[in-house]
């Protein structure tokens, strides 16, 4: 059909076109290139995820076409992938993200009837699709790309690679190594997963979590000590030694490939194990070598000296510490704060230092909290005692990200709260710190009293 072709092709050329032109007419640099580089990784997953939902609710349909991906025509896929994850970041700069979300959402409801015959919409419902497509796709994509352009909200930057790194590893990669292999439907690539019995499924999908969490964690010190993401573009500022990383000195690249090889055996699916052995070899090989350059040649005689001592491919069970000890300030006095503190005396702490609370100002600190020496800020309550564990050994320091987790920190800290272990008043021997410095405790020594 002449009318068919015509579609397939303009589906494909004409978002390439319109990327090419952009990027031409905008200085090239190498924050653009990370952003739009994170912006099209976000939207290759989040589309496949997206046609998946459609296959349940029925927004629009597909011509039967090859080849497909998930039953939506590789042109089609491979041109909304450019139009959303690239195009926006290159063209309307200058627009807040609201703005662009309009345009781009405004002219895909534009876009989308006309690709008929290739896409067959279902009814005004499908309207409902392209609400989720915004909110799922292209919302997440251009903040990730607007936010590492700007280099701003990064915690938030952090998390959305950290989401993405999981869609790309443990969906649509699958997808990707299912469609190599003949199915009997789509609905059917899956299925090794969903027919486990309930009790090996939950124990798979905790080994996988259990996996995850160094490469989570990882990424997390990234943004509070390093100030930095894991993309090699927008890197960390400082050398990062804490938390997972006293333990092992790639522990992404380490996560990643447990991941997938679990995945792989959890899907039944060679492929996948193939994918997980490759990314083994390009770790150990060519990210290690570049990695250790640009971090040597950044951070000189600090980073061999850590890099001597933490190995890359396995963990220490012994926390690695160099320079100033961190410190703890924790209530001798206080019945509770108290038995902590004999807990963790007991267990010898590798570089930290315990100290009085008592010693500082009153009405200065009403949590323990916890001053780490690189001067990042520090971190009170339960977050606190996380860090403390990661100065003890590997399964106290594992106990810890956990503790540190995003959300499940805060929802513990409020239990913790209600149970009545929340703030509390410190008797101390200093004269009280002014109101007007009584509310975030910055002015608490960064030296020993």
């Amino acid at each position: 059909m002449p009318n068919l072709l015509w579609i397939r092709i303009a589906a494909l050329y004409f978002p390439l076109l319109a990327a090419i032109l952009a990027a031409l007419a905008h200085p090239r640099s190498k924050r653009i290139f990370a952003s739009c580089l994170l912006s099209i990784l976000w939207t290759l997953p989040t589309l496949v995820l997206l046609q998946r939902v459609n296959l349940i609710m029925h927004w629009w349909s597909f011509s039967n076409i090859t080849p497909a991906l998930s039953g939506m025509p590789l042109e089609l896929y491979i041109g909304w992938t450019i139009l959303w994850g690239c195009v926006p970041i290159l063209t309307f700069r200058r627009l807040s993200i609201p703005e662009v979300l309009i345009v781009f959402g405004a002219l895909d409801l534009w876009l989308m009837p006309l690709c008929s015959p290739l896409l067959k919409l279902t009814g005004p419902q499908w309207l409902i699709g392209e609400a989720a497509a915004i909110l799922l796709v292209l919302t997440p994509a251009y903040c990730l790309a607007r936010w590492t352009l700007d280099n701003t909200h990064l915690p938030l930057r952090v998390a959305l690679q950290a989401t993405l790194s999981g869609l790309l590893f443990l969906f649509l990669l699958p997808e990707l190594a299912f469609a190599l292999r003949p199915t009997p439907s789509i609905d059917f690539v899956w299925h090794p997963l969903f027919r486990m019995p309930q009790p090996l499924l939950a124990g798979a999908l905790q080994c996988v979590a259990i996996a995850a969490l160094p490469g989570i964690s990882a990424a997390q010190e990234f943004a509070q000590r390093g100030l930095g993401t894991p993309i090699p573009y927008d890197p960390p500022q400082r050398l990062v030694t804490s938390g997972i990383y006293r333990y092992c000195a790639s522990p992404m690249q380490l996560s990643c490939t447990v991941v997938t090889f679990l995945w792989a055996l959890a899907l039944h699916n060679p492929w996948l194990i193939f994918a997980a052995s490759i990314a083994a070899v390009y770790s150990a090989g060519i990210a290690h070598w570049d990695e250790g350059r640009d971090l040597g040649h950044r951070f000189g005689e600090s980073w061999q000296r850590y890099r001597t001592a933490v190995p890359v491919w396995r963990f220490r069970w012994h926390p690695y510490h160099s320079g100033q000890p961190d410190r703890l300030y924790i209530s001798r006095t206080c019945g509770q704060c108290s038995v902590i503190r004999q807990w963790i005396e007991a267990h010898n702490p590798i570089g930290l230092t315990l100290i009085d609370a008592e010693a500082l100002p009153q009405g200065s600190i009403r949590r323990m909290r916890y001053h780490p020496a690189d001067g990042t800020p520090p971190q009170g309550g339960l977050l606190a005692f996380a860090r403390a564990l990661e100065h003890i050994n590997l399964y106290w320091a594992w106990c810890g990200m956990i503790l540190r987790l995003p959300i499940l920190h805060q929802a513990l800290q409020l239990l913790l709260d209600f149970s009545g272990f929340g703030p509390r008043t410190i008797v101390s021997a200093c004269a009280p710190i002014p109101s007007s410095q009584n509310k975030s405790g910055a002015n608490i020594p960064t030296s020993r009293p």
